[in-house]
């Protein structure tokens, strides 16, 4: 068992930043891909950011050129810098690791974003 524990969310204004990140409370090297999905109020999770053991990222359209997942295994903790937040990108932002590249094996318990004015 692996735990994931999110932390950097908050309230910020429309197009400020924050860096939200995923410590893990053992290795992450044997996760093949570590990632970040949100939840918006009414709406399903939401994949938002991937990144593989690899170096490989992957976004979703909509945060692509804002956002920037990244992978520290030797502190074991996964980060998703945020720029240019907008209103919509308020949401539950949730940590997960995936053994795979499929399902993920664990979650983290989310941190709340709100971007608002």
């Amino acid at each position: 068992q692996v735990q994931l524990v999110e932390s950097g969310g908050g309230l910020v204004q429309p197009g400020g930043s924050l860096r939200l990140s995923c410590a893990a409370s053992k290795t992450i090297f044997s996760f093949n891909v570590m990632g970040w999905y949100r939840q918006a109020p009414g709406k399903e999770r939401e994949l938002v950011a991937t990144v593989s053991k690899g170096g490989t990222t992957n976004y979703a359209g909509s945060v692509k050129g804002r956002f920037t997942v990244s992978r520290d295994n030797a502190k074991n903790t996964v980060y998703l810098q945020m720029n240019s937040l907008k209103p919509e990108d308020t949401a539950v932002y949730y940590c997960c690791a995936v053994y795979g590249f499929t399902i993920p094996d664990y979650w983290g318990q989310g941190t709340q974003v709100t971007v608002s004015s």
